[in-house]
């Protein structure tokens, strides 16, 4: 990519982190009439160490907190199966109220039933995360040559974010790129400061930031981007403030014609 100094080599290709969540998914059929679910491991950060990984046979690893007990063991085997390496904080699960990896319910939708989406985040290990629980140059140490985490993550905790700087500040000392998906989720950040939180913490986290990720509700809600101030040119969402931050600004349009079918 024309104008980033991305190092030729390392241990890892692409370091990741964020949250290990738990997807229950009962398909098209709403949860108030489902008999059964399918689980699915996921985490908005992940998701691009994972894919990358598993699509492109990159050396990927995931940052995040994981909870010994069943739930616990099913998620590592899963980030096992895509080809990612953790590095993880543990918890002990008190068999009881957590900590916990967190529960996202979601249906599909069909027809003219939207999607149904809603989480159960209640004391939930990864937003127990902090500064000084993660031994950034013991990672480091082999080569990363990409560090990315987002909005999700972000959104957790005051601690999250936090530790995505201390992260940030890490990755750029080792030579790492930095990037960040603003991802901004409005319900998780009502439970602890709301928009204007939002907008202090993910400020500081851009500014140390290489590549920016986001749609035009991230940038209006994330960074406090005036929505006049944002165009489209082209089917592409583009903005002028975040060019001024960093190396690169990536603003997506998408149109949801389906659950299954995102154009972009």
């Amino acid at each position: 990519m024309a104008g980033l100094n991305i190092r030729p080599d390392g241990a890892l290709d692409i370091l990741s982190l964020g949250a290990l969540v738990h997807r229950i998914d009962p398909g098209v059929i709403p949860f108030r009439k489902a008999t059964e679910c399918h689980i699915h491991v996921s985490g908005g950060e992940f998701n691009v160490a994972a894919n990358l990984a598993d699509a492109f046979n990159l050396n990927a690893g995931v940052v995040s907190a994981m909870v010994d007990y069943p739930i616990g063991e099913l998620v590592t085997e899963r980030v096992r199966a895509m080809g990612v390496k953790p590095f993880y904080k543990r918890f002990k699960h008190n068999g009881v109220n957590g900590p916990n990896i967190a529960a996202v319910y979601s249906d599909r939708g069909h027809g003219v039933r939207a999607p149904v989406v809603f989480y159960n985040r209640a004391n939930e290990a990864a937003s127990l995360l902090k500064p000084g629980d993660v031994d950034w140059n013991g990672i480091f140490a082999g080569g990363v040559r990409w560090f990315h985490s987002g909005g999700i993550f972000a959104a957790l905790s005051e601690g999250t974010g936090e530790l995505i700087i201390e992260g940030m500040k890490a990755a750029h000392k080792a030579g790492a790129v930095t990037s960040f998906d603003l991802n901004f989720r409005e319900k998780l950040w009502n439970v602890w400061g709301g928009q204007q939180k939002a907008v202090e913490v993910i400020g500081r986290i851009v500014e140390h930031v290489d590549v920016l990720v986001g749609n035009e509700e991230d940038l209006q809600k994330g960074i406090g981007i005036a929505g006049q101030d944002v165009q489209v040119k082209g089917g592409w969402r583009s903005c002028a403030a975040p060019a001024a931050c960093f190396d690169h600004s990536d603003v997506t349009l998408a149109a949801l014609v389906f659950i299954v079918d995102c154009r972009w």
